[in-house]
């Protein structure tokens, strides 16, 4: 979709991406199949196969997002923005907005992930947290040792990226809730280093960290819909 900015052909998925996006094809085909026997319960059978192909969008976005973010991250060289010149602010300035988008998606993507399996697999995690989010789910999950080869699954994949996660997620609720992310390490700078020239934040170290938020999303999407086609495959109409 965004390679065309770069005069690029459209992405061919491949790797962990690939096998994610097959996963979900797969489900929504089950799904169909479903469907089309004319089992009772259409309307959920449905409502699972619009979450899903949301769900993909919602990955297709984030990865997309993530490569122009990295492509413009990589244009940069100066050290402050009053080093860069008029070119290198634009990259700059393009970079922070993919940068943004993209790691506002990872947790829009999970929370989205979280909707689907308390309804799939009946968690009600709504009865201990009305507005939950896909943490919320899997804590609740653990909890009741509930689908235990999945939430193993799922538990080790959070736990594996839990540093560049709250660093993200720190980003995330510094851009929702109180100021741009970028303009949050010029203050902190600005506190520390009172009349000298303010540094650039470390956008190597942040495009790091939203590849590893790309990782996380595409290991519990994969997780997840491989246990799901098995589970519905197996359910009795």
């Amino acid at each position: 979709m965004l390679r065309f900015l770069f005069d690029e052909p459209q992405r061919e998925a491949e790797g962990i991406l690939a096998e994610t996006f097959r996963l979900m094809d797969q489900f929504v085909a089950i799904l169909n199949k479903k469907m089309a026997a004319g089992e009772d319960n259409v309307q959920k059978l449905r409502k699972y196969e619009i979450w899903t192909l949301g769900l993909r969008s919602s990955l297709d976005e984030l990865e997309q997002s993530h490569y122009v973010a990295l492509h413009f991250q990589h244009k940069i060289t100066s050290s402050s923005v009053k080093q860069m010149t008029d070119e290198e602010r634009i990259h700059y300035n393009r970079y922070t907005y993919f940068d943004k988008n993209a790691f506002i998606r990872v947790f829009s993507l999970l929370d989205k992930l979280g909707t689907l399996l308390n309804e799939l697999l009946d968690m009600r995690t709504e009865r201990i947290k009305p507005h939950f989010s896909y943490f919320t789910v899997l804590r609740n999950m653990r909890d009741k040792q509930a689908h235990t080869v999945l939430m193993w699954k799922l538990n080790h994949a959070k736990e594996k990226y839990k540093e560049p996660l709250n660093r993200l997620r720190k980003r995330r609720n510094t851009e929702i809730h109180y100021m741009n992310s970028e303009m949050q390490d010029d203050l902190i700078q600005s506190n520390r280093m009172y009349g000298e020239e303010v540094r650039l934040e470390n956008i190597a170290e942040q495009s790091a960290d939203l590849t590893q938020g790309l990782y996380l999303a595409m290991e519990s999407l994969l997780f997840t819909f491989q246990y799901a086609c098995g589970l519905m495959r197996n359910k009795q109409p």
